[in-house]
């Protein structure tokens, strides 16, 4: 089995690393991987508070405006970490064409969209010395594509998202079967684990939360 990071492979390594507790999840047939991809989907936000994407952006200001809309030029904004624009301005204060402090900058999100907002607004003077190009860094959400090219999460991370799909699993195991326990049983020799779905969500999570 191909260990890429397309969505295919990686649905398919997490169906083998849970062995017989796969069935559990399986559609119609045994075929429909519905389950299994929303459990990685659920990985991925602590997979970005764990290995967090970090992206370059850009954006066109105007002078006095105080917001702009971050745009589908910059896909997959989840936060805004922080800025290049003036960085290059050897202007000293004490120079009567000095453009002014730079502005703090942090991201909102309203009406449906992300929002770079600026504290005060940038001004005309400081446009003209440092352009109307803002370019920023900024955090990424994670997204698993069905091509290996298009999954944002480093190959040598693979196991850490298999782990923590894992923990989705065990997780949604142990709520549809609250009222009483589940018995794990080894894929290759049959024997139980001693262990209940809750018991081993915990433990996985722990594991996942211990890698740095």
């Amino acid at each position: 089995m191909p260990n890429t990071m397309s969505k295919a492979d990686l649905v398919a390594s997490l169906k083998e690393s849970l062995h017989d507790v796969a069935s559990v999840f399986l559609g119609e047939g045994g075929e429909v991987d519905t389950q299994f991809e929303r459990f990685l989907l659920q990985a991925l936000p602590d997979m970005q508070a764990k290995r967090p994407a970090t992206r370059l952006g850009s954006v066109t200001i105007e002078a006095n405006f105080p917001r702009v809309a971050v745009g589908v030029g910059n896909p997959g904004f989840a936060a805004f970490k922080t800025y290049l624009w003036g960085d290059g301005c050897t202007i000293k204060p004490w120079d009567p064409a000095y453009p002014g402090a730079l502005p703090r900058v942090s991201a909102t999100f309203a009406e449906q969209q992300w929002w770079l907002t600026f504290d005060p607004a940038p001004t005309s003077r400081q446009i003209c010395a440092h352009g109307s190009q803002f370019d920023f860094w900024y955090y990424a959400a994670h997204a698993i594509g069905t091509d290996a090219a298009d999954t944002t999460i480093n190959l040598q991370d693979r196991g850490l998202l298999i782990l923590r799909a894992q923990v989705e699993a065990m997780r949604e195991l142990s709520i549809r079967n609250a009222a009483k326990p589940v018995t794990m049983r080894d894929g290759f020799s049959g024997q139980p684990r001693n262990s209940t779905a809750a018991a081993l969500y915990t433990e996985l999570l722990k594991q996942f939360e211990a890698t740095r």
